[in-house]
């Protein structure tokens, strides 16, 4: 099976020795789902794909940039999500992702009013997901969704982010959170932003959290199940 990996930024190059950059942190979240063709497109260079059908599905990493930005990459990444959702391919929306899908087919996308979202958060789900009640994932945004497009559903809250996981038909889902992320990548990327970009309280709060556990792995293989599902192949 042949995973899109739509690659929307890259870590910093004073952070890389901790987990790597985004491909490698998105290899690591799907190491363990069998034949698993992942596919990369460094969308920032300007390498995407010719058509929605390259790939059985696609995911996208997070990014420092907002999809309200004036960029040419990030108009045409627009423009691909909603190729993909008239195909009717799976999409997963990391982060960034899920803020491009609710931007691309109808809704919209601002800077929180309440501030910065950092460290382990637990979203609340519903049941009938197969997520339980809650997950738990570290975090990282200031924008967040504030409107979802239409026909779309939200399946995941918090009081921090309302929207933290929605769903637009049965192929398309975004999710607010990083299940990629480890809690040394986290830290550190807090820490360089400290007072300049976050400020300290945030900081502070966020790294109290990081000693709770998260659900990556729950997480990847609820996300393989919702591409499985759909592609009718075996991951």
């Amino acid at each position: 099976m042949r995973l899109g990996l739509l690659v929307c930024d890259h870590v910093l190059t004073e952070l890389r020795w901790i987990s790597g950059d985004y491909e490698d942190m998105f290899r690591r979240l799907f190491a363990d789902h069998g034949d698993l063709d992942i596919v990369t497109y460094d969308l920032i260079a300007g390498d995407f794909p010719s058509d929605p059908g390259e790939c059985d599905a696609w995911v996208t990493t997070g990014s420092r940039h907002s999809v309200n930005d004036d960029e040419p990459w990030i108009r045409k990444l627009e423009g691909f999500v909603r190729e993909v959702a008239a195909a009717e391919m799976p999409f997963i929306g990391i982060c960034f992702g899920h803020q491009m899908l609710a931007k691309a087919l109808g809704g919209s996308v601002a800077r929180s009013e309440r501030g910065w979202g950092v460290g382990v958060k637990e979203v609340e789900v519903l049941p009938e997901l197969g997520l339980g009640h809650s997950y738990r994932v570290l975090t990282s945004h200031q924008d967040q969704v504030e409107t979802i497009p239409p026909g779309g559903e939200i399946l995941g809250w918090n009081q921090h982010c309302p929207v933290s996981m929605l769903r637009v038909g049965s192929k398309i889902i975004g999710i607010q959170g990083h299940p990629e992320f480890d809690p040394s990548y986290s830290r550190a990327l807090m820490e360089l932003r400290r007072g300049t970009v976050i400020p300290e309280p945030i900081v502070d709060a966020g790294l109290a959290t990081l000693g709770q556990p998260s659900d990556s792995a729950r997480l990847a293989e609820w996300i393989m199940g919702v591409i499985r599902s759909d592609t009718g192949r075996s991951v």
